[in-house]
């Protein structure tokens, strides 16, 4: 078998029962990495340190990942406007922390046969969203429900001059 040292040099090929002895005095373990080649490729190296370092690895890459988790916001055919823009500023909240959004208009006993209305519902809530979201698809009819699926758009920053004439405008406006 071909050997590799644990600081990386080559110790060349050797049999399997000289490795063993090297790794012993050296108190080191004997890792194959590459069995399929020829001669196999085996390393010396503290095997646990190594899985702990793989670990660690893994939990820093899980670190920078963001999980777009799929939040859910109910409404009623007959809600009110107040309460419509309450439900669209908590959406608005989930977009903005980078969740999907399903909005779900319930129908319950004759409501059922306005479906019409929830699709209003629908399209009135897209539209106030439009800056911070777009439409997965169109509005669909499941049963007593009709939903659609709102993802967040990634929101261009403003260049800085927009935002110091922003700021302002907004202090003449106040003045």
């Amino acid at each position: 078998m071909r050997l590799v040292g644990d600081k990386g040099e080559q110790m060349g090929v050797i049999p399997l029962y000289q490795a063993r002895e090297i790794a012993k005095t050296r108190g080191l373990d004997l890792v194959e990495v590459a069995p399929t080649s020829v001669p196999p490729v085996c390393r010396l190296m503290d095997y646990g340190k190594f899985k702990y370092q793989q670990t660690k690895k893994e939990r820093e890459a899980k670190k920078g990942q963001k999980i777009a988790a799929l939040r859910e916001i109910r409404i009623r055919p007959k809600i009110g406007d107040h309460d419509f823009e309450a439900k669209a500023r908590t959406a608005r909240k989930l977009l903005l922390g980078g969740d999907k959004v399903k909005v779900t208009v319930l129908f319950r006993g004759r409501e059922n046969t306005h479906p019409d209305l929830g699709w209003k519902l629908l399209q009135r809530m897209a539209e106030l969203l439009k800056d911070v979201s777009a439409p997965e698809r169109q509005p669909v009819m499941e049963g007593r429900r009709m939903d659609i699926m709102l993802v967040p758009v990634a929101l261009k920053p403003k260049p800085k001059e927009e935002i110091v004439k922003e700021a302002q405008n907004a202090q003449t406006q106040n003045a």
